[in-house]
C-alpha cells in the first residue's frame, strides 16, 4: 500500500463522527458522513439552540469553551431565549452577542427621503 493511501486511512480513522442520539438534531444532513472537525460552527448552533441536558454535555465535552464562546458571539442566528441563556452561563457581555443586537433596518428611500 502507498504511503498517500496510508495517511488517508489514518486521516479518516481519526475523524470523530457524531452520536447516534444526535441524529434527532441534524434531520436535513447525512450524519454519517459529517465530523466534527468538518462543521464545527453548525454542529454547536444547532445543538446550543436545539439540545438537550444529554446533547449539551456532550458538546461541552467534545468543544472547548472559547468555541462555543465564539458562535455566541458571533452568530446572528440563535434564539434570543438560546443567546440569553448562554450570555448568563458564560458571562458575556451582552452587548457583544450579536443575535441580540437591534436588528438592521434598512434606508427607505422615496416619497419621504
Amino acid at each position: 500500500m502507498p504511503i498517500n493511501d496510508t495517511k488517508r486511512i489514518i486521516i479518516r480513522v481519526r475523524k470523530a463522527k457524531l452520536p447516534e442520539f444526535l441524529r434527532k438534531y441534524f434531520w436535513e444532513v447525512d450524519l454519517d458522513n459529517m465530523t466534527l472537525e468538518e462543521a464545527p460552527t453548525f454542529i454547536l448552533k444547532r445543538v446550543l439552540d436545539r439540545g438537550n441536558t444529554t446533547a449539551l454535555r456532550w458538546l461541552l465535552k467534545n468543544y472547548s469553551g472559547k468555541q462555543i464562546q465564539n458562535v455566541i458571539l458571533n452568530s446572528r442566528d440563535l434564539s434570543q431565549k438560546t443567546a440569553n441563556f448562554w450570555t448568563e452561563i458564560l458571562k458575556l457581555n451582552r452587548n457583544k452577542v450579536k443575535c441580540l443586537q437591534k436588528p438592521y433596518s434598512r434606508i427607505q428611500f422615496g416619497l419621504y427621503s
